[in-house]
């Protein structure tokens, strides 16, 4: 049973027990009809054997399946827990208003018609839904949601056609951790359910939450880490409501050991504003959510199947451990042995050979042309004689191994069933997560035995190998490698001039401009002294010994190579003059209303690995920063990652492993180590601007930043900024 205390009690949400395991139940518009959406609940709800009270309350009907009815809440006989509402939409805020007033605790509405609604009737009614919960402490989920399901409680208020069946909710054998489903859509909610009954997984609650007018997904996820019950978690969103609360709990999950496999709707590009700086242009509409999810470990996937296989995954690898990403095959086919080594690869994960003290064990049992290597090929005549038990176990007490996959073919069962109690007892006994892969379609027996066995089972290699690596990945996160982010601090003077200086200014900067908002964070911006004559330019010159660029500077023209209004490498006064007309013409040329501020001149920088780093603004979670390699990698590649703001020296390292070119910061082909240190104390100053100022900043956008060898720092060639209040 779950606690009665919620995690996140702080935030001031109901507890949603009476919701998720109420004692008693009233039924608001119980029908008898179960070709209807009131009857079928009511048929629902009677094909399992729920221990609570249920009273249905209807104005038409005196008796509901055998049931005595009620023509309002205010005259049931005994206190309720829950009122399950299915009336037009139009009665509902008076009826959750007498029930709030009869004691009843929670609420779960099913009934649509209100801010999904074209028109004002709709949004105002789920306004008043809000209030009249926040008035009396109920905790309302819904409304246009389909239901919820406690399958321990026998509990089936919804209509779905996923539970409209006889027999047990969940399988009764399973050694399996449960999951839970939490989805805004009550469809594809009660679809993972569905998708995975064949695959003996056990599931503790289906929670949709529709339109969200008071509980949100966060708050049911917030209630299920304290769940005994719950060990893995899907989530399917479409919107974020609260982006603090969603954080919070993502972190909390992450913390309890609950991994929330993910589906975030609404990703593509569509809505995306137009960005003027490339760094918004990479991170686009959907990166705040993204980031999220990459910073906290929810694992993003992209339909019901892949849901479902690596739920069963982590569900049944509760309590075992992956120091790494080295895993150990097995297979009686050669050929399916060699697909998943190259699936397991391009997951991410290493496939070393095994040491001799592992071969030696399983060489005496392998015909002449099996193979102990990894993968091992061992033929039908090893998996005879060791079982896939004692392979398991072989396999996984490598030192090299941090996880095993085991390949069958789980259409016939017999082997398995020979291997049953060996398999429970290899369950028992070994603490690396270990995969079976079926490459042809498994028996019912099959898949049975190993949920009995608390093995899973998965039919896609693809998601195999995924399942596996993001458990590693789960493991890495939870064990520190988010550390804390430094705390504001009182601004000082220079960076209260800052506030007061974007609060003033234009809404885009030169890069001549950004210079000294960057310099009261301390980051070396853009060098060089602006020229409006050619004279001036001719003394910038001077003043930078060496070669200098040459760069015109307008607002209206932030992209200036695009507009060949850039001049590098410029080594002598007769050139810099000259290069000073040619690019003030060009800019009357391409633009003649622009308003141009003039030449900066530049001393050219050594040169460097080029990067991209800048700030932008999520509508949802706020301040992004996002980091990547520069050049074709930004422009093409789009070799980058978005983290959320503020970050801590870890979160920033950490950051930096998911770039695809992360080695050429370690030097390549001659080239040097890079300053990292240098690197991480750059985002964590632009961290800093933005917990400061993030409210005003709409783009900040350093490009590129030349990161030079370890020790000698970075140069910031050139920046622009956006501004503008959210």
């Amino acid at each position: 049973m779950a606690s009665t205390t919620r995690g996140g009690a702080d935030t001031g949400a109901p507890d949603l027990t009476p919701l998720l395991n109420p004692r008693s139940i009233a039924v608001i518009g119980a029908g008898v009809d179960p070709h209807t959406l009131r009857g079928r609940i009511m048929a629902v709800m009677g094909r399992h054997a729920y221990a609570g009270e249920v009273y249905p309350v209807s104005r038409s009907e005196s008796e509901i399946l055998g049931r005595k009815a009620y023509p309002s809440i205010a005259e049931v006989p005994g206190p309720v827990d829950l009122a399950v509402i299915i009336i037009p939409a139009r009665f509902v805020p008076q009826v959750l208003d007498d029930c709030g007033k009869a004691g009843v605790r929670a609420a779960q509405i099913i009934t649509s018609g209100f801010a999904e609604q074209v028109g004002e009737d709709g949004p105002a009614m789920q306004r008043q839904i809000a209030d009249i919960a926040r008035r009396h402490g109920m905790a309302v989920c819904g409304p246009n949601a389909e239901g919820f399901v406690n399958t321990r409680a026998r509990l089936c208020p919804t209509f779905s056609p996923a539970v409209d069946f006889d027999g047990e909710l969940r399988p009764a054998q399973a050694n399996l951790g449960a999951v839970a489903v939490v989805a805004q859509s009550g469809g594809i909610g009660f679809a993972f359910y569905d998708r995975a009954r064949d695959r003996e997984l056990p599931f503790s609650y289906v929670v949709t939450t529709g339109n969200e007018a008071c509980l949100q997904a966060a708050d049911v996820i917030d209630w299920l880490i304290d769940d005994d019950d719950t060990d893995v978690i899907i989530l399917f969103v479409e919107t974020v409501g609260d982006a603090a609360r969603f954080r919070q709990v993502a972190a909390r999950a992450l913390t309890a050991g609950k991994p929330i496999v993910t589906v975030k709707i609404g990703r593509s590009e569509a809505g995306a504003r137009a960005a003027l700086s490339h760094t918004a242009a990479i991170t686009g509409a959907y990166a705040g959510f993204r980031a999220i999810a990459e910073r906290y470990g929810l694992i993003e996937v992209d339909d019901i199947d892949e849901a479902v296989e690596l739920a069963a995954g982590f569900a049944a690898w509760r309590g075992c451990r992956a120091d790494g990403t080295r895993v150990g095959i097995f297979t009686a086919s050669g050929g399916a042995g060699g697909w998943m080594a190259d699936a397991c690869a391009a997951a991410g994960l290493e496939v070393p050979a095994l040491d001799a003290t592992t071969r030696a064990k399983i060489d005496p049992h392998l015909p002449a042309y099996g193979s102990s290597q990894n993968p091992v090929d061992a033929t039908a005549q090893a998996i005879g004689a060791l079982g896939y038990a004692g392979l398991v176990e072989t396999v996984a007490s490598a030192p090299e191994i941090d996880m095993v996959v085991a390949i069958a073919s789980a259409r016939t069962p017999t082997r398995l069933e020979n291997d049953r109690d060996a398999l429970i007892a290899c369950r028992r006994n070994t603490i690396k997560p270990v995969a079976f892969w079926s490459y042809t379609q498994p028996d019912p027996r099959s898949v049975r035995i190993l949920a009995e066995a608390g093995f899973p089972l998965f039919t896609s290699l693809r998601n195999c190998a995924r399942a596996l690596h993001e458990f590693a990945t789960l493991q890495r996160l939870q064990a520190g490698a988010e550390g804390p982010a430094v705390a504001a601090a009182e601004l000082t003077a220079e960076r209260q001039q800052v506030r007061q200086a974007l609060r003033d200014g234009p809404a885009r900067w030169c890069e001549y401009q950004v210079t000294p908002l960057l310099a009261a964070y301390g980051i070396a911006g853009p060098a060089g002294r602006l020229a409006t004559t050619a004279d001036e330019a001719a003394t910038g010159f001077l003043t930078a010994n060496g070669p200098v660029a040459l760069k015109l500077q307008s607002p209206d023209l932030l992209h200036k190579s695009d507009h060949d209004l850039v001049r590098l490498d410029v080594g002598d006064d007769d050139a810099v003059r000259q290069g000073f007309g040619e690019l003030m013409a060009r800019a009357g040329a391409v633009a003649p209303n622009a308003d141009v501020h003039g030449v900066l001149v530049q001393p050219m920088a050594p040169p460097g690995l080029e990067l991209i780093l800048g700030l932008s603004r999520d509508a949802t979670f706020g301040p992004l920063l996002t980091v990547g390699l520069g050049g074709i990698h930004a422009e093409v590649l789009g070799d980058s990652v978005t983290l959320p703001l503020p970050l801590s020296a870890s979160v920033a390292r950490a950051g930096l492993e998911r770039l695809k070119g992360r080695a050429l910061l370690d030097g390549l082909r001659g080239q040097p180590p890079r300053d990292v240190d240098a690197l991480v104390s750059l985002m964590l100053r632009l961290s800093d601007l933005a917990r400061d100022h993030g409210g005003q900043i709409a783009e900040l956008d350093l490009n590129p930043v030349l990161l030079h060898a370890a020790g000698e720092g970075l140069s910031v060639v050139d920046a622009l900024l956006v501004t503008g209040a959210d």
